[in-house]
Formats: structure tokens, C-alpha cells, sequence
């Protein structure tokens, strides 16, 4: 029988990274993986959506290019091309983790993992059944799509974005029930590609805990480009026809309705975890197995996601729990950070993840990023605040480019100058957060960000602007 230091349950952004720092801090490594190196973001998720999303951008900057100067005829989009490119990407990646692997002298078990002691992992594969000895485990099986009752998944009328991310057909009309951040992505990218798009959220704007001016500001721009916002709706009822959908809508009070048909239906109401129950698309193995989580007395909570102190350890000794199947926000970056927190606390160093300083990114057209804390969150604190903002309509690079619509919004306590959150909406604003984040880390104030020199002409100009607003000394505004 294999023996290991670890073995981690799950190679998505948190297992895969996790395994990696564990090699090079000498442990021995085992990985467990269902599916292809690098879990759903890099197979289902983050990795194949943006390369779909760069696709509409693309396309939609060809449909505006006269305004370039720019002229062409008869614009076309073949979508499977579209789907085989964010695939192609992906197995790429999916390849580079597998060497990664190699490199760090890692072990890849494919098969569903299973707990059976908190030092011993079941390994199921597709024709045999083994066990792996370790000293400890990690799980890190991530997260699946969510339903809800009267919207089961066909996978043809009705999809989640599991579905909707492998499909080579593109929709003539789809409702989106959801209007987070995968909802917006999804209608952003139909609608660019000629889908008539309805957009449908139970709360009341887009992006529910965005900053509502920067929510407020994606809604103008979604309506701009002919996608259908409903807001402070909630699915109800679903008529399937044979080559249509019907939704019913109510408001939350369960007064009014509101009738939408289409094409397709997109469920996007968020993510749960992948804890108690394989996943039924494991049905290939002819067996779909509970983790294990019960037989060990691994606690979840009132959602499903698996119970963890500050070591991320589990209510099991030896057993740890990172990523999105321990809870929000459901985002691969913390998870890979808590990879790394968790194994290094481990191998016995003292380490904590600040989640204040963990960046939100939607990479929909404009893109929205944030870190932080929300105007209105400050505001039920109590805290005295400036707030600092600059459009990128004042912005030379922006109005050279030709992407003018949004903002940077810095706030920042009054009276010590920490910056309590920052929030963009606009072209690269995925990217520009990263200053904001290292300012953050660095206990940068805003008059430390706008008496740092940028470059002229760049979009990174419209966050020394909004810095140096936040403290009325703003310039081109």
C-alpha cells in the first residue's frame, strides 16, 4: 500500500495548488482527481469562460469598428470554433498541471477519492478499487452548479453553466435565472453573439453585495446593449414546450407575476458544495459514492459546506478542508491561497489568509473588480469615510481606446487614511485591482497611491485619480 504525507482530495485551483507548496516543503504527495488536472475552474469554470468572453469582446469590437475607422463585410460568428478554442485552452493548461505534478514528484491518482479513515483515502477508479496511507488529507473537491426545484436540468432546454459551457449550439432567446456573476458573464456573451437575452434577479440590482453604484452602472450598460434586466423577481414555474421554454415570474412577495419565453433557460442562482454526494455526472463509473465526511464525523453547516477552525482543519483530526467546498466566497484564487495557508500551517510555520484583501473579479464588458469593503457596508459600520472617484470617460487612454464607460471608486477611513474598499467597472478593471490590492497589503493610503508617478497614457491613471479625488486633490476631473 502507497504511504504519503498527504493526499489531497480535488486538483482544482486550491488541490492542485496546495499539493504543489506541500511538495516543496518536502512532503510526500498524493492527488486524487475525478476529472482532468485542474478541477472545474480550469476545466468547467474560470479558465474556458474567459476564453469564450474574449471571443464575444472581439467580436463585439468588429461590430463597432467603423467608429475606428475600420470597415468590413459580412460579419459572422462560427460559435463551435468558439466552444473548441476555450477547450483546446483548457487541455492545454490541463496538460501543463499534469507536468506540473512530474515536476514536484507528485503522485496522480485518477478515480474518485473517498474517505475511509482520517489516514487512509479509497481511490475508486473506473475498473478497480485501492487504498492510499497518509498522515494527513486534504480535501479540496470544490463545487457544483445549483438547482431549483421545478428547473431540473436537462442539459438541453434547461442548463447550468456546466452545460451551457460545452454547448456548440448558441440559443436564439435564453432567460438567465441569476444575476450574479456567472449570469452576467453568460449574458454578456450570448448577447454579443446576436441571443436575445433576459437577465433575471430575485434582489434589487444585478450583482447582489457589489457596490450598488457599480452594479447600478452595469445595469445602464447591459440595457444599452438591448439585454432584458429584471430585477426583484423570482423564478416561479417553468412550461416546457418541445422547441421552447415558458418561466413564470413573482416578486417577492408573491403578488405580482411576470410571463418570459424563450429558447433556453440558464440556471445561474450559484454554486454548492461538493461534500456529502459525488456529483451524478460520476455516473460513468457506475458508482457515485459519498466522500465519507458522516463516517468521520466531518460537520458541515446549515449549506453544506464543510466545517473548518484557522488551521482549516476539519472537526476530524488530521483531516483539512480548503476551497469552495468550505464556503464563500467561492472564488479560485482563495482557495489557492488557503491551499497554501493550509499545508504551510502543516509543515508548521504561522500563517493566516487575510480575507479583507481578497480581490472579486466579473469579467462580463465593462468588467467589474473590487476589494474590500462596499459604500454601504462602511456606511453600517459607522465609519467616517472619503470617498474618491474618477470615469474613465476622463481618461486620454480610455477615450483613445474607445472604452469610456465606468469608474474607479476608492474609499478610505477619514481619519487614518486606510483604504476600506475599492471598486471598478470598466475595460481592465479585472487587472487595475491588483494595485489596490498590493496597496492594501502594504497599508498604502490614498495619498501614497496618487503620489506614486503612472504612466501617461494609461488606464492604471484613472486609480491615481480616484486616490488623489478621495482627497480633493483630484486633477482631471
Amino acid at each position: 500500500m502507497e504511504k504519503f504525507n498527504l493526499v489531497v482530495i480535488g486538483s482544482g485551483p486550491g488541490g492542485y495548488i496546495a499539493a504543489i507548496r506541500a511538495a516543496q516543503l518536502g512532503m510526500r504527495v498524493a492527488v486524487v482527481e475525478r476529472d482532468k488536472p485542474g478541477g472545474v475552474c480550469l476545466n468547467w469554470g474560470c479558465i474556458p469562460s474567459k476564453a469564450i468572453l474574449k471571443c464575444a469582446e472581439l467580436y463585439q469590437t468588429f461590430k463597432q469598428s467603423e467608429k475606428y475607422g475600420i470597415k468590413h463585410n459580412e460579419l459572422s460568428v462560427d460559435y463551435p470554433k468558439v466552444i473548441e478554442r476555450s477547450r483546446k485552452t483548457s487541455s492545454t493548461l490541463s496538460k501543463g498541471i499534469e507536468f506540473l505534478f512530474k515536476k514536484n514528484r507528485i503522485t496522480l491518482y485518477s478515480g474518485i477519492g473517498k474517505l475511509i479513515t482520517p489516514k487512509k483515502v479509497g481511490v475508486i477508479t473506473e475498473s478497480n478499487e485501492l487504498e492510499i496511507e497518509t498522515e494527513r488529507i486534504l480535501i479540496a473537491t470544490g463545487s457544483v452548479p445549483k438547482t431549483l426545484p421545478g428547473l431540473e436540468v436537462d442539459g438541453k432546454l434547461v442548463m447550468t453553466s456546466d452545460e451551457a459551457i460545452m454547448s456548440k449550439e448558441l440559443p436564439d432567446s435564453i432567460i438567465i435565472i441569476g444575476g450574479g456573476y456567472i449570469g452576467v458573464e453568460f449574458a454578456y456573451v450570448y448577447n454579443s453573439f446576436g441571443t436575445k437575452v433576459t437577465i433575471v434577479e430575485m434582489e434589487d440590482h444585478l450583482l447582489p453585495g457589489a457596490d450598488e453604484e457599480v452594479a447600478q452602472e452595469l445595469e445602464r450598460s447591459f440595457k444599452k446593449a438591448g439585454i432584458n434586466v429584471v430585477t426583484g423577481m423570482r423564478f416561479k414555474h417553468l412550461k416546457r414546450n418541445k422547441n421552447t421554454v415558458e418561466v413564470t415570474l413573482e416578486d417577492r412577495e408573491g403578488k405580482e407575476t411576470k410571463q418570459l419565453s424563450g429558447s433556453h433557460v440558464l440556471v445561474a442562482v450559484g454554486r454548492k458544495a461538493v461534500a456529502n454526494t459525488a456529483p451524478t455526472s460520476l455516473s460513468y463509473y457506475g458508482k457515485s459514492p459519498d466522500l465519507g465526511l458522516k463516517e468521520l464525523r466531518i460537520e458541515v453547516d446549515e449549506q453544506g459546506f464543510i466545517k473548518t477552525d484557522e488551521s482549516y482543519m476539519t472537526t476530524c483530526t488530521n483531516v483539512y478542508a480548503i476551497g469552495d467546498v468550505i464556503g464563500p466566497p467561492l472564488l479560485a484564487h482563495k482557495a489557492s491561497e488557503e491551499g497554501v495557508v493550509a499545508v504551510e500551517i502543516m509543515a508548521g510555520h504561522k500563517k493566516k489568509l487575510n480575507y479583507d484583501n481578497i480581490p472579486s473579479c466579473v469579467y462580463c464588458q465593462p468588467e467589474i473588480a473590487s476589494i474590500g469593503l462596499t459604500e454601504k457596508q462602511v456606511r453600517e459600520r459607522g465609519v467616517k469615510f472619503n470617498i474618491g472617484k474618477f470615469p474613465f470617460r476622463a481618461s486620454g487612454k480610455a477615450m483613445a481606446v474607445g472604452d469610456t464607460e465606468g469608474f474607479v471608486k476608492i474609499i478610505s477611513d477619514s481619519k487614518t487614511g486606510e483604504i476600506l474598499g475599492a471598486h471598478i467597472i470598466g475595460h481592465g478593471a479585472t487587472e487595475l485591482i491588483a494595485e489596490i490590492g498590493i496597496a492594501k497589503t502594504l497599508e498604502a493610503t490614498p495619498l501614497e497611491i496618487g503620489s506614486t508617478v503612472h504612466a501617461h497614457p494609461t488606464l492604471s491613471e484613472a486609480v491615481m485619480e480616484a486616490a488623489l479625488a478621495a482627497l480633493g486633490m483630484a486633477r482631471n476631473i
